[in-house]
């Protein structure tokens, strides 16, 4: 709607992942950075963790991107599971074939241990990345633990990826879970964009939806996008769409701090109530 408004080609601020408008912050370099050699040096377990909206899936995204013919990848994203459930879709991801009869948690195992050695014999990497990883029971980590175990005399048959919400921190850190918490080496948590991250963000989608140079955001703008937000990409993007739609309904051309704030009321305090801390509450009412 407000694109030809602003010379943009397209919406720069939608809230489903784009290939074409990655951002990676340094600490999403680092991120990545951690995934890649976690994988190369066969370290076992990698887990990332990070906030709603932190941009947890977009690394995992740039990681399978990445990945070449030698690296045989299983992606599970349903992790409401009973260990029985995780293993036979585990074994489905990797396209391991088992019969109806046989699919108990011992034939899954055996055959995905077949299939591991076969795939390590042919000099490949296999590689497990489970997301929402915060959903996983104790008695289904445990069971990922137990895949880890999978393995030659000299390396680990498996790379075990696990990304999610800060609670699985807490989760890991529980008595029970010792022995897969000792077991994670490369750990990295994402943390939300400082206001200067957050510029550099928003002007990164702006210039590839076409918008290079033309200033669209003021510069007191971007400091309350910030704290609106508290650098939280997902919730950027939200905030940013609604300014310029405002913007376009007011037939406004710049973005500034009033803008930002109009956009704000008319997204609603609800979606910012978790977000914005007393103190950036105090500092907007005053620069409002």
């Amino acid at each position: 709607m407000y694109a030809a408004y602003f010379g943009l080609k397209e919406n720069p601020f939608k809230l489903s992942p784009e290939p074409g408008y990655l951002f990676l912050s340094e600490q999403h370099r680092d991120a990545l950075n951690y995934l890649i050699y976690g994988i190369q040096e066969k370290k076992g377990f990698v887990l990332i963790s990070g906030g709603i909206g932190t941009g947890k899936t977009t690394i995992c995204r740039t990681l399978l991107n990445m990945l070449d013919n030698s690296i045989e990848t299983a992606l599970v994203f349903n992790t409401k599971v009973s260990e029985a459930e995780l293993l036979d879709e585990i074994t489905s991801e990797f396209g391991i074939e088992l019969s109806g009869e046989s699919r108990t948690k011992k034939a899954c195992i055996d055959a995905l241990n077949r299939f591991l050695l076969r795939n390590s014999a042919a000099g490949k990497t296999a590689v497990l990345l489970i997301d929402e990883a915060q959903n996983l029971s104790n008695d289904v980590l445990e069971q990922v633990r137990m895949l880890s175990n999978l393995e030659t005399e000299k390396e680990k048959l498996l790379q075990i990826i696990l990304v999610g919400q800060p609670e699985i921190q807490e989760t890991l850190a529980k008595p029970a879970l010792r022995q897969l918490n000792e077991r994670i080496t490369v750990r990295f948590s994402l943390k939300p964009f400082s206001t200067k991250e957050a510029e550099a963000y928003i002007e990164h989608r702006l210039n590839v939806a076409g918008g290079a140079g033309k200033g669209i955001f003021a510069r007191d703008a971007f400091p309350v996008v910030q704290n609106y937000s508290c650098g939280i990409p997902r919730r950027i993007n939200a905030l940013c769409d609604r300014a310029l739609l405002v913007a376009y309904a007011g037939n406004i051309r710049t973005i500034d701090r009033k803008v930002v704030h109009a956009a704000a009321r008319d997204i609603g305090k609800e979606y910012f109530r978790n977000n914005v801390s007393w103190r950036s509450k105090w500092w907007m009412r005053l620069t409002a």
